[in-house]
C-alpha cells in the first residue's frame, strides 16, 4: 500500500502547524504531535482525556535516530534496536534535552520506538523530527486499528487522519525497560518475550506495575464499554449463560476448543487458533461487542506465551481490578 504523497504532505504539515495527526502504525493507530512542541504534546493529553503524569512514546524514523533524543544508548539499546526495529518494540531510556517533560509524564526516562509501517515512515521522514504519539482513543477505551475507530472515537478533535488501512499487529508495541543493568518488560505487546529473551541472552522478568511509569499499566485500561468477566476456559459457555439468564446482553469470546458449542448468548466471537490473528482481530471484537449492544463480555484467557501473553495483558486491563469472577 502507497500513500499518496499529498496525504503525506498535508499530515506533516499539520504537524509543524502545532496540529495532531492520527496515523496508522503496525500495531494500532496513534494521535501524533511534533514531540518537541509542549504546547501539542498537551493537547493529545486534553484531546484523549489522559492524566499528564501518564508517559508517551516518541516514535523516530530509524534507529540511526535514536541517539537525538536520549541522554545515552547503552550496548543493549543498541542490540534490540538493531534486531528488532522497526517494529514493535518501544525502549526506555534516559530521556534527551529535545524532548519535552510534557512528553515524559514528568519523568526524566523516554520511551521511544521505530514503527514498522509505510505510512508511518513516509509521515516521519516527511516531518522530519520525532512525532509524540499514543494510541488514537480517549484514554481507557479500546485502542483503535482502523482509521474509522479514530473517527468514530475521537471525530473532528483530530486535525487529520491519514489512512494506512487496518493494523497488521493489532496490540500496542512490547514495552523494554533498559535504563538499568537488567532490562525487564513493562508491557507485553507485539514483540515476545520469548524472542527478546533469545536475542538478549537471558531471562526477562515482566512486571505489572515498576517504578518507571509508561503507557498501558493503568488498572483499568483498553477496556469496552460493556463489563469484562474473564472466567477459565471451561466455565466460558455456563457463566455466559447464566448471565444472559439473568437479564445481561452478554458477549462470549468462545475459546477455539470449544468453537462448536452451542451458545446462549446475545453475539459470540469464535476466538481464531493462531495467537497471530486473535492479537490482530482482538480490539475489533472488542469494539463489535460494544456496537451490537452488549453489557457483558465473558473471555478466558489464552495460554500466556508468545502473542499469548500480550492478549492476556490487554484482557486483564480491559476486566480492570475485577479481572476474574
Amino acid at each position: 500500500m502507497t500513500a499518496r504523497t499529498s496525504d503525506i504532505e498535508k499530515a506533516a504539515g499539520v504537524l509543524r502547524a502545532g496540529g495532531l495527526v492520527a496515523f496508522p502504525t503496525e500495531t494500532v493507530y496513534g494521535l501524533g504531535a511534533n514531540a518537541e512542541d509542549p504546547a501539542a504534546v498537551t493537547r493529545i493529553f486534553q484531546v484523549k482525556g489522559r492524566p499528564p503524569s501518564h508517559p508517551l512514546i516518541v516514535h523516530i524514523g530509524g534507529a540511526e535516530h535514536l541517539g537525538d533524543w536520549v541522554e545515552d544508548v547503552p550496548a543493549t539499546a543498541r542490540l534490540l534496536a538493531e534486531r528488532f526495529w522497526p517494529g514493535p518494540l518501544t525502549l526506555v531510556l534516559r530521556r534527551g534535552r529535545r524532548v519535552p517533560l510534557e512528553a515524559t509524564g514528568g519523568l526524566e526516562t523516554v520511551a521511544v520506538r521505530v514503527p514498522d509501517h509505510p505510512f508511518a515512515l513516509a509521515l516521519l521522514s516527511a516531518f522530519g523530527g520525532g512525532i509524540t504519539a499514543p494510541s488514537a482513543n480517549r484514554f481507557g477505551s479500546v485502542s483503535p486499528t482502523t482509521a474509522n475507530h479514530v473517527r468514530a472515537e475521537l471525530g473532528d478533535a483530530v486535525d487529520f487522519v491519514l489512512d494506512g488501512g487496518p493494523c497488521e499487529v493489532g496490540v500496542e508495541s512490547t514495552i523494554v525497560d533498559v535504563t538499568g543493568e537488567i532490562p525487564s518488560v513493562l508491557r507485553p505487546g507485539g514483540v515476545t518475550r520469548e524472542d527478546l529473551e533469545a536475542v538478549l541472552g537471558c531471562p526477562l522478568a515482566v512486571h505489572a506495575t515498576s517504578r518507571v511509569r509508561v503507557p498501558g499499566q493503568h488498572p483499568s485500561h483498553y477496556a469496552p464499554r460493556a463489563r469484562v468477566v474473564l472466567v477459565e476456559p471451561e466455565k466460558v459457555v455456563a457463566e455466559a449463560e447464566l448471565a444472559q439468564e439473568l437479564g445481561h446482553q452478554v458477549g462470549v469470546f468462545l475459546p477455539p476448543s470449544f468453537a462448536d458449542a452451542p451458545v446462549k448468548a446475545h453475539a459470540v466471537v469464535a476466538v481464531p487458533g493462531s495467537m497471530a490473528a486473535y492479537a490482530r482481530g482482538l480490539y475489533g471484537f472488542l469494539r463489535e461487542l460494544d456496537q451490537r449492544g452488549c453489557d457483558l463480555i465473558v473471555a478466558s484467557l489464552p495460554v500466556e506465551e508468545g502473542l499469548g501473553l500480550a492478549i492476556a495483558n490487554r484482557l486483564r486491563r480491559a476486566a480492570g481490578p475485577r479481572a476474574s469472577e
